[in-house]
C-alpha cells in the first residue's frame, strides 16, 4: 500500500507531502491544475526515464520519494535475491540532477532502473484511457483468466515443473556440447595416451636410466683401467711377483730382527688382498661385457621420454604423469558424459510426460472456467452501459510448451450487436478498454491481493448513469484494495472514502501546485463544483450531499 508520497522541487511543485490510506481515494482539480504532475512524479518512481526539464527553480535537484507498506506482499525473496534490506515500510526514491544524472534508491540502497521497475511494478498499477496496453498482452490475459478461475495453484505447480524441465534441457545442451568437444578430441587424446603408456611412467625411473647410459657410455675406459689393474697385479713383470721376491728376502734377512719379520707379514697380507682385488676386478669386467647390448635400448627409452617432455612442455617425469592423468580423465569423462546424456534424456522424457499431463489439465480447467468468467465480465460491462458487448476468452491448444502451459489465448471483443468479435487490441477504443479493464480489476480485487491501483481519468467521456455505475464499482473495489482515481466526475468523487484536491496558485510571480486533503464540508463543496462549475449554487450543494449519502 502506498502510505506516503513526498515531492521536492519537481516541475512547479516546491514541496509536497501526501499521506494515503487504504480504500478508495479520489484526486480532483480543475483542468491544468497540476494533477498530471502528480502522475508524472509517481511514474518516475515506477521507472520512467528522467528529464532535467522536470527540475524546479529551487535547486539543482528534484526528489520524488514514496513509502510503501509491503508486509502483505510476498517480497522477502526479492529483497534477499537482490541483496537489499527488507523493511515492511519500504522507501523508494528518485533523484534528478541538472547535470543529467538520475539516481534510484530502495531503502537508501542505490539500484538501477530495471531493478526499481521490477519492485514498483508489484506495488502500483496505473491505468488510463490511453494506457491499457497490458490488456492487449497474451501473458496478462492468461494471468487474468487463471486468477479469476482460481487456477494459480495449478499454474504455479506447472511452472515449477516447467522450470525444472527447462533446467534439465539447459543441462542437456551443455553436456551435449561438452560431449561433442571431447569426442572431437578423443582420437588425438587416445594417440597421446598410447604414446605415454609406452613409456610405462609409473614403472620406470628415467633418471636412473640416464645415469645408466652415462655409465655405459664410459664402460670402455672403465674396462681399460680394470685390465691395467689386473695386468699390473698378475702378469709378468707384475707387482705380485716383485712383492713376493721382496717378501722372501725379508724373511731370509729377518733372523733375529723382529721388525723385518713384521714387514714380511704385512707384505704377505697385501699380496693376498691384491690377488683378491684382481679376482673381483676380473669378475666385474665380465659383468660389464655381458651388458654390451642394453645401451641402445636405454637410449631409445630416453629419446622417447625426452620427446614427450618437449611435446607436452613438461619439465619432469612427475609432470608427464600429470599429463597422462589429465588425458585419462578426459577419456573417462567422455565415457561418463555418454552415460549422463542417456540419463538426462530419460529424465527429460519423464518430466515431459508429467508436464504434458499438467498442461492439458490446466488447459481443460481454463476452458471450463472461461465461459463463466465471460458472463461475469459481461454482466459488469452491461452495468457500465456496454449492453451489447461481447468479451470472449478464445482458447486453443498450442504446439509447444511454454511457461504458461499449452494454452494459446486470444481475448476477443465486440462492442456492437451483429459485429463478430475480433482480438481486443484491434477493436476496442480507449474508453471501451478502460471499462473492460475496470470490470476485470473489479473481479480481480475479490480474488487476490492487488497492488495499489491508480485510475487516471478512465471515466473520461462518460456521464449520467454510467458515471454513477463507475462510482459505485470503484467504491466497491475500494473495500478490498487501495484504489486511487483521478477524476472530473462528481458521481465518482462522491463515492470516495478519501479526497484530495489539486490547486495551482501564483505567488511572487511564481506558479506553484499544492494538494489539500478535504474534510467532509470541503468535499461537499468540491463535488458541488464538479457538478455546477465555479459558481456553486445551493442546489449543487444539496445534490452533492445527496450523491455522497
Amino acid at each position: 500500500m502506498l502510505q506516503a508520497l513526498r515531492i521536492r522541487n519537481f516541475a512547479i511543485i516546491d514541496s509536497l507531502e501526501l499521506d494515503f490510506s487504504q480504500g478508495f481515494t479520489v484526486i480532483t482539480g480543475e483542468t491544468g491544475s497540476g494533477k498530471s504532475i502528480l502522475l508524472n512524479a509517481l511514474n518516475l518512481l515506477l521507472g520512467d526515464r528522467s528529464n532535467t526539464s522536470l527540475i524546479g527553480f529551487n535547486g539543482d535537484k528534484a526528489i520524488v520519494e514514496a513509502e510503501f507498506l509491503i508486509e502483505n506482499f510476498t517480497l522477502m525473496s526479492f529483497f534477499s535475491d537482490n541483496d537489499l534490506d527488507y523493511e515492511t515500510k519500504t522507501l523508494i526514491r528518485r533523484e534528478i540532477n541538472k547535470n543529467g544524472k538520475s539516481r534510484a534508491f530502495i531503502n537508501d540502497t542505490p539500484v538501477n532502473l530495471n531493478l526499481l521497475r521490477d519492485l514498483t511494478s508489484q506495488l502500483v498499477n496505473i491505468h488510463s484511457q490511453y494506457n491499457t496496453l497490458e490488456l492487449k498482452e497474451k501473458k496478462f490475459q492468461l494471468e487474468i483468466l487463471d486468477t479469476l478461475a482460481n487456477l494459480n495453484d495449478d499454474k504455479n505447480s506447472y511452472q515449477k515443473l516447467y522450470a525444472a524441465f527447462k533446467n534439465k534441457q539447459l543441462q542437456l545442451n551443455t553436456k551435449e556440447e561438452e560431449f561433442i568437444n571431447l569426442s572431437a578430441k578423443k582420437d588425438y587424446i587416445s594417440f597421446q595416451l598410447e604414446e605415454l603408456n609406452a613409456l610405462k611412467l609409473n614403472e620406470t625411473d628415467f633418471n636412473a636410466i640416464e645415469e645408466k647410459i652415462k655409465f655405459l657410455e664410459n664402460r670402455e675406459n672403465i674396462l681399460n683401467v680394470l685390465q691395467q689393474l689386473v695386468n699390473t697385479i698378475d702378469e709378468e713383470p707384475g707387482i705380485i711377483p716383485a712383492l713376493s721376491q721382496i717378501k722372501n728376502k725379508l724373511i731370509k734377512e729377518s733372523d733375529g730382527d723382529k721388525k723385518l719379520f713384521q714387514f714380511s707379514e704385512i707384505l704377505s697380507s697385501s699380496i693376498i688382498e691384491l690377488k683378491e682385488l684382481s679376482v673381483e676386478a676380473s669378475t666385474y669386467m665380465g659383468n660389464l661385457d655381458s651388458n654390451n647390448g642394453n645401451i641402445e635400448e636405454y637410449i631409445q627409452k630416453i629419446d622417447a621420454y625426452q620427446h614427450c617432455l618437449r611435446k607436452h612442455n613438461a619439465q619432469s617425469q612427475e609432470q608427464l604423469i600429470e599429463t597422462w592423468n589429465t588425458f585419462s580423465k578426459e577419456i573417462i569423462d567422455a565415457e561418463s558424459l555418454s552415460d549422463e546424456l542417456e540419463n538426462l534424456h530419460r529424465e527429460i522424457s519423464k518430466i515431459k510426460e508429467e508436464l504434458a499431463s499438467k498442461a492439458l489439465d490446466l488447459h481443460s480447467k481454463r476452458l471450463e472456467a472461461a465461459s463463466r468468467i465471460e458472463g461475469e465480465v459481461q454482466f459488469l460491462l452491461k452495468e457500465l452501459k456496454m449492453t451489447n458487448t461481447q468479451l470472449i476468452f478464445n482458447l486453443n491448444t498450442a504446439q509447444e510448451f511454454n511457461s504458461f502451459g499449452l494454452t494459446e489465448i486470444k481475448m476477443l471483443f465486440s462492442a456492437n450487436q451483429g459485429i463478430d468479435p475480433v482480438p481486443i487490441e484491434k477493436a476496442a477504443s480507449g474508453g471501451e478498454l478502460s471499462r473492460v479493464m475496470l470490470s476485470l480489476q473489479k473481479l480481480l480485487a475479490h480474488k487476490k491481493q492487488l497492488p495499489t491501483v491508480l485510475f487516471d481519468e478512465i471515466d473520461t467521456g462518460v456521464s449520467g448513469e454510467v458515471a454513477h455505475k463507475i462510482g459505485l464499482l470503484l467504491q466497491d473495489m475500494g473495500q478490498n484494495l487501495q484504489l486511487i482515481a483521478i477524476t472530473h466526475l462528481p458521481q465518482v468523487a462522491a463515492r470516495a472514502k478519501h479526497h484530495f484536491k489539486v490547486l495551482k496558485h501564483q505567488h511572487n510571480e511564481k506558479t506553484n501546485v499544492e494538494v489539500n486533503f478535504l474534510d467532509t464540508n470541503s468535499r461537499i463543496s468540491e463535488v458541488a463544483r464538479l457538478m455546477s462549475g465555479e459558481i456553486i449554487t445551493d442546489a449543487a450543494i444539496e445534490n452533492a450531499k445527496h450523491l455522497m449519502a
